[in-house]
Order: C-alpha cells, then structure tokens, then sequence
C-alpha cells in the first residue's frame, strides 16, 4: 500500500499582542495567532523571519503557555550571535506580524487528561516547554501529581520566577551563584538531587542542552528508572 504523505502544516501569521520581560536575557512573546488549532503542552512552533530583500531564516520554539483560543506564548532566550532570537527578544514590537508554523511534536507532549504521577526536570531555558505543562495541570484542575527539577545558572536566569514561586514541589539547583543562604551549594545537577525511584512509575520529561539531557537521563537509568518512561527533548549547547 502506498504511504500517504502528512499535509504540510500552514504558515500563519502571527502578531505581537503583549511581552513580558523575564530575564536581562530572555523574553515572553503573547502572539495572537488567527486560525490557530490549538496545541498540547510540550510542543512547539516553528518560526520565520523574512526580510525585505527575501532572504528568510526559521528556528523552533516551544510554547511555554496552555491552550487558550488564538493566543500562544513563547519564551525566547537571546542567544550569542543569534539572528532570530535577537530580532525577538530586543526588537520584536507590539502589533508586528511574524509567520510560524505548528503545532509540531506528538512525543514530549503531556495530555490534560493523563493522571499518572509526573517528574519534569528541565535545565535553562529547557523549562518552557515543562511550564506548559504545568499552567496546562492548573488550568485543567489536573490531580495527576507533579513535580519539577529546574536547574539554571543563578537566581538571575530563573524563568517564571514568581510564577514558580506558588506552585508546590518546586525544585530550583543553582549551578554557577546560588542565593545567600541556600542549602545546598551551586554545582550541576547531581544523583543525589533526583528522587528516588517509586512504584508506580511516574512519567518523566527532560529538556535542556544535549550534555544536560543525556546526563539526567543517564542518572535517571542508574537510580532504576525504566527508559520507557523517560522522555526527552534537548536542544544545542547553552552552558547551563
């Protein structure tokens, strides 16, 4: 039988309708998107940027928000040199239009619906997709437990930081500057900071830079944890 080929999805255009500051280095976009189908928590859109001479550039985003109608956010973290993070995070203005492209992703993706207990550990700016998932768990009034690891540099790279602050079983590791007072020292995510393996198992998700990843899932695997349950998302080096 012949394969049937996925219709492309369409390129919509989307338009700047608020931001918000989140760090000195990374930046909330609220997009009104026309048309848009809705999304799951942990997928994420494709962006791109085209400029009046025609040359056209695109990178991937993950959707930090929940469903809700039309309107999508995306946390952007500047990057060194980055041409598409630059325009989006330092001159991106209100009512400006951009394409993007999606949903996109089916694997790292939490349903509403799942009430099996969830572990979220995300490294950087590898939180975003994992706050979708947890603004999805509150705006569903989801019982299904969870939990989140969130490792960053310092308290001045922390995403969400207020937001973060009223949701219960909240990790923060600090790996280069911790606040004064904090327990335990600033050093890379370690064996002893993930918890032990319980029965049933719950559902992991981790996201971060590739070494990040497939150090934690590799510590995940030591403490017992079955590979089948790990699910992954990484993206290039960000020295996390």
């Amino acid at each position: 039988m012949p394969r049937v080929r996925a219709k492309p999805l369409p390129w919509r255009v989307a338009h700047l309708a608020d931001a918000r500051e989140e760090t000195a280095t990374a930046r909330t976009l609220v997009l009104q998107v026309d048309g848009w189908p809705g999304h799951l928590p942990g997928q994420h859109v494709d962006v791109r940027l085209t400029a009046e001479d025609g040359y056209s550039t695109q990178r991937s985003y993950s959707i930090a928000s929940a469903a809700d109608g039309e309107t999508i956010e995306l946390t952007v973290q500047l990057l060194p040199d980055g041409e598409v993070s630059s325009f989006l995070v330092q001159d991106y203005k209100i009512g400006d239009p951009i394409e993007l492209r999606g949903p996109v992703g089916g694997w790292f993706v939490w349903n509403p619906d799942d009430t099996q207990r969830v572990l979220l550990i995300g490294g950087g700016s590898g939180v975003v997709p994992l706050m979708s998932m947890v603004r999805a768990r509150r705006y569903a009034g989801s019982d299904a437990p969870f939990r989140l690891l969130y490792s960053a540099r310092t308290p001045a790279d922390v995403l969400y930081r207020d937001e973060l602050s009223r949701e219960d079983d909240i990790t923060l590791i600090y790996t280069r500057a911790a606040p004064t007072g904090f327990v335990r020292p600033p050093a890379r995510l370690t064996r002893l900071d993930l918890p032990l393996m319980v029965r049933p198992q719950p559902r992991i998700y981790v996201c971060g830079p590739t070494g990040f990843v497939e150090a934690v899932s590799g510590l995940l695997i030591d403490l017992g944890y079955d590979a089948m349950n790990i699910r992954t998302e990484r993206f290039g080096p960000s020295g996390v």
